[in-house]
């Protein structure tokens, strides 16, 4: 029988290098804050958007790139989202 993987055993199977001068993710705290429902919160997959003390937190080390904060955002211009600069971002590992 085969143990299930967390979230976070999956996320420390695959390789980050971080671009520490150009972040890829850029959350606007002013618009972010307009928002009621915080879907980032529940719905990133690498749990990356955090709820504290009613405002979101947020780390783009650790992004899977996949866009769902871009897509599910409903306050346009909360989320600047683009893909990271050659050699940087994820690179997905299996074992």
């Amino acid at each position: 029988m085969s143990k299930t993987l967390t979230i976070e055993d999956r996320l420390g199977i695959d390789k980050f290098q971080v671009d520490e001068e150009h972040a890829h993710i850029r959350l606007n705290a002013e618009l972010c804050a307009t928002c009621a429902t915080k879907p980032c919160t529940w719905a990133c997959p690498a749990l990356l958007y955090k709820l504290e003390a009613g405002a979101v937190k947020f780390d783009y080390a650790g992004c899977l790139e996949c866009g769902t904060c871009r897509v599910i955002c409903p306050v346009k211009g909360a989320i600047t989202w683009e893909y990271p600069k050659a050699t940087f971002g994820i690179q997905f590992r299996y074992g």
